[in-house]
Protein backbone atom coordinates (compact mmCIF):
# COMPACT_ATOMS: atom_id res chain seq x y z
CA UNK A 1 0.00 0.00 0.00
CA UNK A 2 1.23 3.48 -0.91
CA UNK A 3 0.65 4.87 2.56
CA UNK A 4 3.18 2.40 3.92
CA UNK A 5 5.86 2.64 1.22
CA UNK A 6 7.46 5.77 2.63
CA UNK A 7 6.64 5.02 6.24
CA UNK A 8 8.63 6.77 8.91
CA UNK A 9 9.49 5.41 12.31
CA UNK A 10 6.63 7.10 14.13
CA UNK A 11 3.82 5.05 15.60
CA UNK A 12 0.78 4.47 13.37
CA UNK A 13 -2.08 6.92 13.67
CA UNK A 14 -5.09 5.03 14.95
CA UNK A 15 -8.17 5.59 12.83
CA UNK A 16 -11.59 4.15 13.68
CA UNK A 17 -14.83 4.39 11.73
CA UNK A 18 -18.18 2.74 11.55
CA UNK A 19 -19.45 -0.37 9.81
CA UNK A 20 -21.65 1.80 7.58
CA UNK A 21 -20.83 2.02 3.87
CA UNK A 22 -20.56 5.81 3.89
CA UNK A 23 -17.62 5.66 6.31
CA UNK A 24 -15.71 3.16 4.20
CA UNK A 25 -16.51 5.34 1.18
CA UNK A 26 -14.76 8.26 2.92
CA UNK A 27 -11.67 6.33 3.93
CA UNK A 28 -11.36 4.08 0.85
CA UNK A 29 -8.55 6.13 -0.71
CA UNK A 30 -6.58 6.06 2.52
CA UNK A 31 -7.16 2.36 3.12
CA UNK A 32 -6.31 1.28 -0.43
CA UNK A 33 -3.28 3.53 -0.97
CA UNK A 34 -4.89 5.80 -3.55
CA UNK A 35 -3.32 8.95 -2.08
CA UNK A 36 0.17 9.83 -0.87
CA UNK A 37 0.07 9.98 2.92
CA UNK A 38 3.46 11.71 3.22
CA UNK A 39 4.96 8.81 5.13
CA UNK A 40 2.21 8.64 7.74
CA UNK A 41 0.88 5.18 8.57
CA UNK A 42 -2.78 4.71 9.54
CA UNK A 43 -3.99 1.73 11.55
CA UNK A 44 -7.64 1.20 10.57
CA UNK A 45 -10.37 -0.38 12.66
CA UNK A 46 -14.15 -0.53 12.30
CA UNK A 47 -16.74 -0.65 15.07
CA UNK A 48 -20.42 0.08 15.51
CA UNK A 49 -21.46 3.62 16.41
CA UNK A 50 -21.81 3.01 20.13
CA UNK A 51 -18.38 1.38 20.34
CA UNK A 52 -16.81 4.31 18.49
CA UNK A 53 -18.37 6.77 20.93
CA UNK A 54 -16.93 4.69 23.79
CA UNK A 55 -13.48 4.66 22.16
CA UNK A 56 -13.48 8.44 22.02
CA UNK A 57 -14.81 8.71 25.57
CA UNK A 58 -11.79 6.73 26.77
CA UNK A 59 -9.44 8.93 24.69
CA UNK A 60 -7.90 5.78 23.23
CA UNK A 61 -7.87 6.50 19.49
CA UNK A 62 -6.33 9.33 17.45
CA UNK A 63 -9.12 9.82 14.94
CA UNK A 64 -12.60 8.37 15.05
CA UNK A 65 -16.07 8.76 13.70
CA UNK A 66 -18.52 9.62 16.47
CA UNK A 67 -22.09 10.68 16.93
CA UNK A 68 -22.27 14.46 17.08
CA UNK A 69 -23.99 14.04 20.46
CA UNK A 70 -20.91 12.22 21.75
CA UNK A 71 -18.71 15.23 20.95
CA UNK A 72 -20.32 17.05 23.89
CA UNK A 73 -18.62 14.55 26.22
CA UNK A 74 -15.19 14.50 24.55
CA UNK A 75 -14.68 18.12 23.51
CA UNK A 76 -11.90 18.61 26.08
CA UNK A 77 -9.74 16.01 24.30
CA UNK A 78 -10.86 16.14 20.66
CA UNK A 79 -11.47 18.63 17.86
CA UNK A 80 -14.16 18.13 15.26
CA UNK A 81 -12.68 17.73 11.81
CA UNK A 82 -14.19 20.17 9.29
CA UNK A 83 -15.04 17.30 6.94
CA UNK A 84 -16.48 13.80 7.24
CA UNK A 85 -19.87 14.82 8.58
CA UNK A 86 -23.07 12.83 8.09
CA UNK A 87 -25.67 15.56 7.68
CA UNK A 88 -29.39 15.17 7.13
CA UNK A 89 -31.02 18.01 5.21
CA UNK A 90 -34.73 17.53 6.02
CA UNK A 91 -34.13 13.81 6.58
CA UNK A 92 -32.53 11.68 9.25
CA UNK A 93 -33.04 8.68 11.55
CA UNK A 94 -36.50 7.16 11.57
CA UNK A 95 -38.80 5.89 14.29
CA UNK A 96 -40.43 2.69 13.07
CA UNK A 97 -43.26 0.53 14.37
CA UNK A 98 -44.90 -2.80 13.51
CA UNK A 99 -48.33 -1.28 12.96
CA UNK A 100 -49.27 2.28 11.95
CA UNK A 101 -48.80 4.66 14.88
CA UNK A 102 -49.07 8.42 15.38
CA UNK A 103 -46.06 10.29 16.85
CA UNK A 104 -48.05 11.31 19.93
CA UNK A 105 -48.65 7.62 20.72
CA UNK A 106 -44.92 7.07 21.34
CA UNK A 107 -45.07 8.62 24.80
CA UNK A 108 -44.69 6.04 27.57
CA UNK A 109 -43.73 3.23 25.19
CA UNK A 110 -40.72 0.90 25.25
CA UNK A 111 -38.57 2.03 22.34
CA UNK A 112 -35.22 0.77 21.13
CA UNK A 113 -32.42 3.28 20.58
CA UNK A 114 -28.91 2.80 19.13
CA UNK A 115 -27.29 4.15 22.32
CA UNK A 116 -27.54 7.01 24.81
CA UNK A 117 -24.55 8.77 23.26
CA UNK A 118 -26.08 8.90 19.79
CA UNK A 119 -27.53 11.97 18.12
CA UNK A 120 -30.64 9.98 17.27
CA UNK A 121 -31.35 9.43 20.97
CA UNK A 122 -30.81 13.11 21.79
CA UNK A 123 -33.19 14.32 19.08
CA UNK A 124 -35.82 11.72 19.90
CA UNK A 125 -35.61 12.61 23.59
CA UNK A 126 -36.23 16.25 22.66
CA UNK A 127 -39.37 15.16 20.81
CA UNK A 128 -40.57 12.52 23.27
CA UNK A 129 -39.19 13.03 26.78
CA UNK A 130 -41.28 10.23 28.32
CA UNK A 131 -40.38 6.75 27.07
CA UNK A 132 -38.50 3.66 28.24
CA UNK A 133 -35.28 3.19 26.27
CA UNK A 134 -33.91 -0.23 25.31
CA UNK A 135 -30.41 -0.01 23.83
CA UNK A 136 -29.88 -2.12 20.70
CA UNK A 137 -26.51 -1.31 19.05
CA UNK A 138 -26.69 -1.03 15.27
CA UNK A 139 -24.44 -4.04 14.77
CA UNK A 140 -25.54 -6.71 14.08
CA UNK A 141 -27.90 -4.76 11.90
CA UNK A 142 -30.79 -7.22 11.96
CA UNK A 143 -31.10 -7.19 15.75
CA UNK A 144 -33.09 -3.95 15.89
CA UNK A 145 -35.60 -5.26 13.34
CA UNK A 146 -35.81 -8.65 15.03
CA UNK A 147 -36.46 -7.02 18.40
CA UNK A 148 -39.20 -4.86 16.91
CA UNK A 149 -40.75 -7.75 15.01
CA UNK A 150 -40.80 -9.92 18.15
CA UNK A 151 -42.69 -7.27 20.10
CA UNK A 152 -39.91 -6.74 22.64
CA UNK A 153 -40.21 -3.02 21.90
CA UNK A 154 -43.13 -1.00 20.59
CA UNK A 155 -41.07 1.20 18.29
CA UNK A 156 -37.44 1.52 17.18
CA UNK A 157 -35.18 4.46 16.41
CA UNK A 158 -33.25 3.38 13.30
CA UNK A 159 -30.22 5.17 11.91
CA UNK A 160 -28.64 5.06 8.47
CA UNK A 161 -29.09 2.05 6.23
CA UNK A 162 -32.38 0.73 7.58
CA UNK A 163 -34.06 3.97 6.54
CA UNK A 164 -34.20 2.77 2.93
CA UNK A 165 -35.46 -0.76 3.44
CA UNK A 166 -37.98 -0.66 6.29
CA UNK A 167 -41.05 -0.85 4.00
CA UNK A 168 -39.87 -4.09 2.41
CA UNK A 169 -39.50 -5.48 5.92
CA UNK A 170 -43.11 -4.65 6.71
CA UNK A 171 -42.55 -1.78 9.16
CA UNK A 172 -44.18 1.65 9.33
CA UNK A 173 -42.58 5.06 9.66
CA UNK A 174 -43.86 6.96 12.67
CA UNK A 175 -41.46 9.89 12.55
CA UNK A 176 -38.46 11.22 10.64
CA UNK A 177 -36.18 12.95 13.17
CA UNK A 178 -34.48 15.01 10.47
CA UNK A 179 -37.77 16.35 9.16
CA UNK A 180 -38.84 17.25 12.69
CA UNK A 181 -35.55 19.07 13.27
CA UNK A 182 -35.89 20.94 9.97
CA UNK A 183 -39.41 22.10 10.85
CA UNK A 184 -38.25 23.17 14.31
CA UNK A 185 -35.03 24.96 13.35
CA UNK A 186 -34.76 25.37 9.59
CA UNK A 187 -31.31 23.74 9.95
CA UNK A 188 -29.77 20.50 8.71
CA UNK A 189 -29.36 17.79 11.32
CA UNK A 190 -25.68 16.95 11.98
CA UNK A 191 -25.74 13.26 12.89
CA UNK A 192 -22.14 12.09 12.90
CA UNK A 193 -18.69 13.49 12.41
CA UNK A 194 -14.99 12.71 12.64
CA UNK A 195 -12.86 13.90 15.55
CA UNK A 196 -9.10 14.12 16.10
CA UNK A 197 -7.14 14.11 19.35
CA UNK A 198 -5.80 17.49 20.42
CA UNK A 199 -2.72 15.76 21.85
CA UNK A 200 -1.44 15.11 18.30
CA UNK A 201 -0.43 18.77 18.15
CA UNK A 202 -1.36 21.58 15.78
CA UNK A 203 1.00 20.77 12.91
CA UNK A 204 0.19 17.08 12.81
CA UNK A 205 -3.51 17.76 13.06
CA UNK A 206 -3.29 20.13 10.09
CA UNK A 207 -1.41 17.54 7.98
CA UNK A 208 -3.75 14.69 8.88
CA UNK A 209 -6.84 16.81 8.30
CA UNK A 210 -5.65 17.66 4.79
CA UNK A 211 -5.08 13.95 4.03
CA UNK A 212 -8.52 12.96 5.25
CA UNK A 213 -10.11 15.71 3.18
CA UNK A 214 -8.16 14.41 0.17
CA UNK A 215 -9.47 10.90 0.81
CA UNK A 216 -13.07 12.14 0.81
CA UNK A 217 -12.46 14.21 -2.33
CA UNK A 218 -11.01 11.16 -4.08
CA UNK A 219 -14.12 9.12 -3.31
CA UNK A 220 -16.45 11.86 -4.52
CA UNK A 221 -14.43 12.26 -7.73
CA UNK A 222 -14.26 8.50 -8.31
CA UNK A 223 -17.70 7.50 -7.10
CA UNK A 224 -18.24 4.56 -9.47
CA UNK A 225 -14.85 3.08 -8.59
CA UNK A 226 -15.62 3.20 -4.88
CA UNK A 227 -19.13 1.81 -5.33
CA UNK A 228 -17.66 -1.08 -7.35
CA UNK A 229 -15.27 -1.70 -4.46
CA UNK A 230 -18.07 -1.63 -1.90
CA UNK A 231 -20.24 -3.98 -3.91
CA UNK A 232 -17.37 -6.42 -4.53
CA UNK A 233 -15.75 -6.51 -1.10
CA UNK A 234 -17.89 -4.85 1.51
CA UNK A 235 -20.35 -6.80 3.65
CA UNK A 236 -22.99 -4.19 4.31
CA UNK A 237 -25.06 -4.21 7.43
CA UNK A 238 -28.20 -4.28 5.34
CA UNK A 239 -27.97 -6.98 2.64
CA UNK A 240 -30.54 -5.05 0.59
CA UNK A 241 -27.80 -2.52 -0.14
CA UNK A 242 -26.12 -5.08 -2.38
CA UNK A 243 -28.39 -3.40 -4.91
CA UNK A 244 -26.28 -0.74 -6.67
CA UNK A 245 -29.17 1.68 -6.99
CA UNK A 246 -30.01 1.55 -3.29
CA UNK A 247 -26.36 1.81 -2.26
CA UNK A 248 -25.90 4.82 -4.52
CA UNK A 249 -28.99 6.44 -3.00
CA UNK A 250 -27.75 5.79 0.53
CA UNK A 251 -24.32 7.26 -0.24
CA UNK A 252 -26.03 10.29 -1.75
CA UNK A 253 -27.66 10.94 1.61
CA UNK A 254 -24.58 10.66 3.82
CA UNK A 255 -21.47 10.93 1.59
CA UNK A 256 -21.79 14.05 -0.54
CA UNK A 257 -20.40 17.58 -0.91
CA UNK A 258 -21.51 18.40 2.64
CA UNK A 259 -19.19 15.60 3.74
CA UNK A 260 -16.23 17.33 2.12
CA UNK A 261 -16.81 20.47 4.18
CA UNK A 262 -19.43 21.30 6.80
CA UNK A 263 -21.71 24.03 5.43
CA UNK A 264 -22.19 26.97 7.78
CA UNK A 265 -25.80 25.91 8.40
CA UNK A 266 -24.62 22.48 9.60
CA UNK A 267 -22.12 24.09 11.97
CA UNK A 268 -24.95 26.21 13.32
CA UNK A 269 -27.01 23.04 13.63
CA UNK A 270 -24.38 21.49 15.91
CA UNK A 271 -24.43 24.50 18.23
CA UNK A 272 -28.24 24.51 18.28
CA UNK A 273 -28.35 20.78 18.99
CA UNK A 274 -26.14 21.20 22.03
CA UNK A 275 -28.05 24.27 23.20
CA UNK A 276 -31.35 22.40 23.11
CA UNK A 277 -29.83 19.32 24.70
CA UNK A 278 -28.44 21.41 27.55
CA UNK A 279 -31.73 23.22 28.03
CA UNK A 280 -33.56 19.88 28.22
CA UNK A 281 -31.05 18.50 30.73
CA UNK A 282 -29.87 15.74 28.37
CA UNK A 283 -26.43 17.33 27.98
CA UNK A 284 -24.95 18.19 31.35
CA UNK A 285 -22.58 21.07 30.58
CA UNK A 286 -22.20 23.81 27.96
CA UNK A 287 -20.21 22.73 24.91
CA UNK A 288 -17.70 24.83 23.01
CA UNK A 289 -17.51 23.48 19.47
CA UNK A 290 -13.95 23.59 18.13
CA UNK A 291 -13.02 22.61 14.57
CA UNK A 292 -9.60 21.49 13.37
CA UNK A 293 -8.15 23.29 10.32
Amino acid sequence: MENQSSANSESPITLAYSVDSDDLFMFYALLEGKIDTKGLIFAHQRQDTLALNDLAASNSVDITAVSIRAYADICDDYLLLPHGGSIGVNYGPLVLSRAPMRPEELSGKIISIPGFSTTAYLVFKLICPDFTAKVIPISPFEKTFATLRAGEVEAAVVIHEGNLTYKERGFHKVLDLGQWWWRETGLPLPLGGNVIRKALGAERIKTISALLRQSIAYALDNRDEVIDYLLAREIRQDPALNDRKLLDKYLGLYANQDTLEYPEAARTGIVELFRRGLEAGIIKKPVTVEFAP
